[in-house]
């Protein structure tokens, strides 16, 4: 399972031009999820993206994950994060899950971050979406389990 993880001022994803999730301060969550994935995976891969401390303190370091710098999650599949780039000019896709599982391990993980009570908007699975962000630093990491 992988995150691409974006530190953001704000970011929203739309669908059929209608906003489905938005938020201000926080994380912009890209989410691919590859064959073998499971529950487990994506319960630590919750723990991994929620705790990991890219927000400024005080002193302005790197020392506050995303729920102490009072911030919310917008999570969005991207299946395209599982991609075979290894080779050649296009991109093959046999890692990633099958839609049924993927969908299921995408709600698994937006339902653990709201167990949290960190607040969390979502995409659409499997929809076209159109996702704007504003990376604040920037900041992106690269987060798989």
């Amino acid at each position: 399972m992988i995150a691409l993880i974006q530190r953001v001022s704000e970011a929203s994803v739309n669908v059929d031009g209608e906003t489905i999730g938005a938020i201000d301060k926080g994380l912009l969550v890209l989410l691919g999820v590859e064959q073998g994935d499971d529950e487990a995976k994506a319960r630590r891969l919750r723990e991994r993206v929620l705790g990991y401390r890219i927000f400024e303190d005080d002193a302005g370091k790197m020392n506050l994950n995303v729920q102490q710098a009072g911030g919310s999650v917008l999570v969005v599949s991207q299946f395209t994060l599982a991609a075979d780039t290894k080779k050649g000019m296009r991109p093959g896709f046999s890692a990633g899950a099958e839609p049924s599982e993927a969908n299921r391990l995408y709600e698994v993980f937006n339902d653990a971050c709201r167990e949290t009570g960190i607040q969390v908007e979502t995409g659409q699975f499997g929809a076209d979406m159109k996702v704007a962000l504003v990376n604040d630093g920037p900041v992106t990491f690269w987060l798989q389990v």
